[in-house]
């Protein structure tokens, strides 16, 4: 396919150390559309080697208005369900800057690898001087190694490869929106993770036109919105009936991120170690945390931490590579000390709402706008708005705040991008086959 693609579809086989690259078919994506309704066909296609599908969105990477989210399709190695994780910041556009569309990792490796994706080439490379090492000092050393501190990854920590139930898929140092113990899965697979960079463009079909149409969503999206001038996990928390969580934080409070072309910084860096205050550069090694996990933030509040101690928790996590959302779940009532001492040895179930197919690390409810929804709707809302997103390649949790982000015109900016005839009709069947 010519346009906001790139055209391939890697396949990586870990046991036999093959690399394959297939051409994207046109009428996959005139059936499937993206994202997460062609992970869950490759899925399918490769299911009986427990494979691991990252994708992007149709729009993924483009200037349609948040469209910075990838996606991780696989089968929870505890429930055994099908699920999707949500790929944000700067990792989920790098993929298919990186050369790909989707990839496709199966097999066991005998000794432990990553994939290094690069430029449109893909090696699988031997891992054996980060196994062991958490996912902060992985990341670093990937990023010393090529010489590139804007490579992006998706790695595991010790609890991926020690197998724990809860282990997480970081992106970069952070936490990410895996609940689904998909670190446990790569661990399984002696495969420590992705790294990604890349220099790729993307073709659109009509580019004016597209440029003028995203353009245009954007403005009316600045126009007229409950969350213009707010920023980070603090409003958010509030909009959520957290309201005290603004004045608990605000002293660690440095800065606010956005990911990709995200018209709200859903991301929040506090300062551990330093002074939040600071405008020059620290030259604290690890000054502080950049939380991405509201629920695992409200979570260690809610079990009596102080906002320090939650963010210490929040970052041992991150290192460990531990879905944190459980952590604060089930160590509720244990110092942050305890906690932190208590990763290697988590046991118990965790909360998971939804129908556990999306990644309920995104809000579970409207944020800031009401979408004009009874209380009755939302639930069945927020599985469709999830999947809608996972196939375009939209924020997920930007998707929960903004109804100009609509499906009509995901589509018609899909459709002046590519030169296909997208339909609502197969965006239903998209939809229904992921909601199920």
């Amino acid at each position: 396919m010519d346009y906001l693609s790139t055209d391939k579809i890697l396949v990586i086989d870990l046991r036999t150390s093959d690399v394959t690259e297939n051409e994207l078919d046109e009428k996959l994506v005139s059936e499937k559309i993206g994202g997460a309704g062609i992970t869950k066909y490759l899925y399918e296609k490769y299911e009986s080697e427990n494979p691991i599908v990252i994708g992007t969105g149709l729009l993924t990477g483009t200037l349609y208005p948040a469209s910075a989210a990838s996606i991780i399709t696989a089968k929870n190695p505890v429930t055994g369900n099908v699920c999707h994780c949500p790929v944000t910041l700067k990792v989920g556009i790098e993929i298919k800057y990186s050369g790909f569309d989707y990839i496709v990792v199966k097999g066991i490796s005998e000794k432990p690898v990553y994939l290094w994706v690069h430029d449109g080439v893909a090696d699988i490379t031997d891992a054996a001087e980060v196994w062991g090492k958490d996912v902060w000092e992985t990341t670093d050393a990937l990023r010393k190694t090529v010489g590139d501190d804007l490579l992006q990854t998706m790695m595991i920590g010790m609890a991926g490869e020690s197998g724990s139930d809860y282990a997480q898929v970081c992106l970069n140092h952070w936490s990410s929106g895996d609940r689904w113990g998909f670190g446990k899965l790569f661990g399984q697979k002696n495969f420590k993770g992705f790294a990604f960079r890349g220099m790729g463009l993307l073709e659109a079909y009509d580019p004016e036109n597209f440029v003028e149409q995203a353009l245009d969503i954007l403005g009316d999206i600045k126009e007229d919105n409950d969350f213009i001038g707010k920023k980070g996990v603090e409003e958010i928390c509030a909009a959520m009936g957290e309201e005290d969580v603004k004045a608990w934080l605000a002293p660690l409070v440095h800065r606010h991120t956005a990911c990709y072309n995200t018209p709200y910084p859903t991301n929040t860096f506090v300062y551990l170690d330093e002074d939040p205050k600071l405008l020059k550069e620290t030259k604290v090694k690890e000054p502080g945390l950049l939380i991405t996990d509201i629920y695992a933030l409200l979570g260690f509040k809610k079990a009596g931490l102080s906002a320090e101690e939650s963010c210490r928790a929040l970052k041992a996590c991150a290192k460990y590579g531990i879905d944190p959302a459980a952590v604060a779940e089930l160590t509720s009532g244990k110092s942050a000390e305890e906690i932190q001492n208590s990763l290697s040895e988590l046991s118990g179930s965790a909360t998971i709402a939804g129908k556990g197919t999306f990644s309920p690390w995104c809000p579970t409810q409207p944020i800031f706008n009401d979408f004009d929804l009874s209380q009755n709707e939302i639930a069945a809302w927020w599985e469709r708005r999830q999947a809608v997103a996972s196939v375009f390649g939209i924020h997920p949790i930007f998707a929960v705040m903004c109804p100009e982000l609509t499906e009509e015109n995901m589509l018609e900016l899909a459709n002046i991008g590519t030169e296909l005839e997208l339909t609502q009709e197969t965006l239903d069947k998209v939809v229904a086959d992921l909601c199920g």
